[in-house]
């Protein structure tokens, strides 16, 4: 395996030069920082067009590298899409897959007692055969028995939980989540490492930071590369933030914890650039989800589709709009807002009330898209993304290449100069090229909801060869994944089958999939000779990627 002979070299280069033989030795490979949110929205960040412009780091970040505008989750659920990050590999294909209508290994509940299966391949273990040091903090969830342990999966440290901070529980009939270092429970949730679920303050982002910090501190010593997969769920409800930052956004106790994560992903950049390691460190930030609309009825209007007097949808004041076309580059339009720096008035409904005067203390933003998460529409799966590698990808860059939480695995594979495992399928692509020398590769991306493909999308062009939000059944009880955003025919609650017909939408000019377009806007055509009609080119990808 390549892998094996990377690390053969490596050795053999140690070897001579510690007999002294004047060998030199080769340059450290690069270090790679993965960071994963949870359950933040496309919309979240100042640079994608939140007017609040409360990520000051991240914006700077996006300056100083890479944009990615059209990225995506493998999936629209925690999880899978964690999965996906972690092997390279559609959820389909590893089994570990769960939507509301399908469940099979995929870890949600504490009741599931799944998790990644053996015999795949994750991203640690073939790092380290090239010598990298690599460890996990925050929200593993792929697992919580024995053995599916992120340390024996390829992991050398962890601190964190197998899950996300579900509960609070009743201990003796069911115990809160967990939290380890390493190979030893230290806490749970709400007990040694408290959440307080009225006032939403917690001190677990201001741990992970640390654990970050003194893990690059560590490897920067031992001068040994790193794999540190920084995967923080504070963003995910119920949300939570240290006390000098609750109170200080201007979109309640989300914005909160979105500024918190903020300045501590600028803290870890930072100390990467004063160790002199920046410029060797491959960083990718990204969600793995979009985020979760469930209960935004409660939670206030969302900034990026309405403001007082406007409809969603409709440009508001002060609202920053994309253009997202690929042929007019990437602009901001309407930027002016006046706001105060810190919107903590008190209000009946806590801190941080929203232009509409309605609170939103735990809803993410998925900008112009479609629904949220647990949905297959652009809201559910298409994610914030940010490339930083400073004297390698150039500063202030857009890529308009389709990317996928998977190509994450790939191209940290290629960074660590290692050729993925060739006896699988790997779904994942390589993106250094298009980071590097701003090459675009055609690629579809698919959307998977359980065991169905539920739509995909080839360029601009996405094709649902099924729509479904939820269930009647939920939806009557209140849960509604797609809150005031009624299309009809589209956001349906039966899972409607368009595989005769795709229902398909050009993203470019209708990133909100609101306008279905017509088969013959989509390059289907009847030729002179009266044959019948060639397929689009979204039917002829469903047909040859499916195979795979």
């Amino acid at each position: 395996m390549a892998a094996v002979a990377a690390a053969t070299r490596w050795q053999l280069l140690l070897v001579l030069s510690a007999a002294g033989l004047g060998v030199t030795l080769a340059p450290q490979p690069p270090n790679i920082l993965l960071l994963l949110m949870d359950d933040m929205g496309w919309g979240d960040l100042g640079v994608y067009g939140e007017p609040s412009r409360e990520t000051p780091n991240l914006d700077q970040m996006a300056a100083e590298g890479m944009l990615f505008p059209n990225f995506y989750a493998a999936n629209p659920l925690c999880s899978p899409s964690r999965a996906a990050l972690l092997t390279g590999r559609l959820p389909i294909r590893t089994g570990f897959y769960t939507s509301n209508g399908h469940a099979r290994n995929a870890y949600t509940p504490q009741e599931v007692v799944g998790g990644i299966p053996d015999s795949e391949h994750l991203l640690p273990e073939l790092l380290r055969t090239a010598g990298y040091a690599s460890k996990i903090v925050g929200k593993w969830h792929l697992g919580h028995r024995p053995q599916f342990h992120p340390l024996k999966h390829g992991f050398d440290e962890w601190f964190g939980s197998p899950n996300c901070h579900f509960g609070p529980y009743d201990n003796k009939a069911r115990p809160n989540i967990p939290v380890y270092r390493d190979w030893e429970m230290v806490g749970r949730y709400y007990e040694e490492f408290p959440i307080n679920l009225r006032t939403g303050e917690a001190n677990l982002t201001q741990i992970y930071v640390q654990e970050a910090l003194d893990f690059i501190k560590g490897q920067q010593a031992a001068r040994r590369p790193f794999f540190l997969y920084w995967a923080v769920d504070a963003t995910h409800a119920p949300v939570y933030a240290s006390r000098p930052f609750l109170g200080s956004s201007q979109r309640g106790r989300y914005g909160d914890a979105v500024r918190e994560i903020d300045a501590g992903i600028g803290r870890v950049l930072r100390l990467l650039q004063d160790l002199g390691v920046a410029e060797n460190t491959f960083v990718f930030f990204t969600s793995d989800n979009g985020a979760a609309l469930i209960s935004a009825p409660k939670q206030g209007l969302d900034l990026t589709t309405a403001a007082p007097g406007h409809l969603p949808g409709e440009p508001s004041p002060g609202v920053v709009n994309l253009n997202l076309r690929p042929d007019s580059g990437w602009s901001f339009i309407s930027t002016t807002v006046s706001v105060p720096q810190n919107s903590s008035s008190p209000t009946s409904d806590g801190p941080g009330r929203e232009p509409g005067g309605q609170t939103c203390p735990e809803g993410g933003s998925n900008g112009p898209f479609l629904c949220g998460k647990q949905t297959t529409f652009e809201g559910g799966m298409r994610e914030p993304a940010i490339a930083w590698w400073p004297g390698r990808i150039p500063a202030g860059q857009v890529s308009h290449q389709l990317g996928s939480i998977m190509d994450l695995f790939t191209t940290s594979l290629s960074v660590a100069g290692l050729e993925p495992p060739s006896d699988r399928a790997i779904d994942g692509l390589d993106l250094l090229p298009a980071m590097l020398q701003g090459r675009l590769m055609d690629r579809p991306i698919f959307y998977y909801r359980g065991n169905t493909l539920m739509a995909v999308t080839l360029g601009q062009y996405k094709a649902h060869f099924w729509t479904w939000t939820n269930s009647w059944e939920e939806f009557r009880q209140g849960v509604d994944f797609c809150p005031g955003q009624n299309i009809s025919g589209v956001t349906t609650h039966t899972q409607e089958e368009h595989t005769k017909l795709p229902l398909i939408f050009h993203l470019g000019r209708d990133p909100g999939e609101r306008y279905p377009l017509s088969q013959a806007m989509v390059g289907a055509h009847s030729p002179s000779s009266g044959s019948p009609q060639s397929p689009s080119p979204i039917s002829q990808t469903r047909r040859t990627w499916g195979r795979r």
